[in-house]
């Protein structure tokens, strides 16, 4: 007989249930009853050691050069023709500055004055390029890939009012060429990444007849139009129009 406030307890079976995962199987041990039914089951298992994992090593956090733009493969097509108007803005109409024109790449001007440039069907191929980030239009600036062979001439009617060399992304020594349009007075025709210039402020010049310097000057580092033209790279002359009415932003850079 059970006393009055006691609980009739069976046999107890102590039961060790080990786990391990070996290949995918499960071994468990499993308790049995006793007289007064099933029993508890008092259960003891074994812990597994953590499972760690190696993260893998982060990647260097150093910033790379950037890459010259790889070779396109594309065959070298030219445009030679007599001076055709490439580009119109604010009634002018510029014209190439080059016999032979492999292509024109328009892009963003840092000045804020720069006009958008309307683009002709006469033209040589053209791509607008990536942004620069610059804040301005789209074409506001051309990039003209010539002859190497070629001399330039100017791309427009007008007056030279500056004329001489600068120092171009803070390194590298260039020439430029500044027109005073003779269709806008007060505007300026602005040409860069010229050699051996032939002309100076106050020389009056003709479009598509004035030469204006030897040649194309080949930069001495990749260009962003390099990667629209053949391989090698021919130099390019930079074309822009600016209303200098029109002041520039604070430059938070320069050198």
């Amino acid at each position: 007989m059970q006393s009055p406030g006691r609980r009739l307890r069976g046999p107890t079976v102590n039961c060790r249930r080990s786990v391990a995962v070996i290949a995918g199987l499960i071994l468990a041990g499993c308790g049995s009853s006793g007289s007064a039914g099933s029993a508890p089951v008092e259960l003891t298992e074994t812990s597994l050691a953590p499972t760690t994992t190696s993260a893998p090593a982060p990647e260097s956090s150093t910033t790379l050069p950037p890459q010259p733009p790889p070779w396109t493969g594309l065959e070298r097509i030219v445009e030679s023709r007599e001076y055709p108007i490439f580009a119109t803005t604010g009634g002018l109409e510029l014209l190439h500055p080059a016999r032979s024109v492999e292509r024109i790449g328009f892009h963003e001007s840092s000045h804020d004055g720069a006009q958008q440039m309307e683009v002709t069907e006469s033209t040589a191929a053209w791509i607008v390029m990536d942004t620069r980030n610059r804040g301005n239009a789209s074409r506001t600036a051309a990039d003209i890939v010539v002859d190497p062979a070629n001399a330039i001439v100017s791309p427009i009617d007008g007056r030279v009012i500056r004329a001489g060399s600068y120092t171009l992304y803070c390194q590298h020594s260039d020439n430029f060429l500044v027109i005073e349009p003779d269709g806008q007075p007060g505007w300026e025709v602005k040409m860069f990444h010229i050699r051996d210039l032939t002309v100076s402020a106050g020389d009056t010049v003709i479009g598509g007849q004035t030469q204006v310097s030897v040649g194309a000057r080949l930069l001495p580092f990749d260009s962003q139009v390099d990667a629209y033209t053949a391989s090698p790279a021919w130099g390019h002359v930079h074309i822009e129009v600016v209303d200098p009415s029109i002041p520039d932003r604070k430059s938070t850079g320069g050198c």
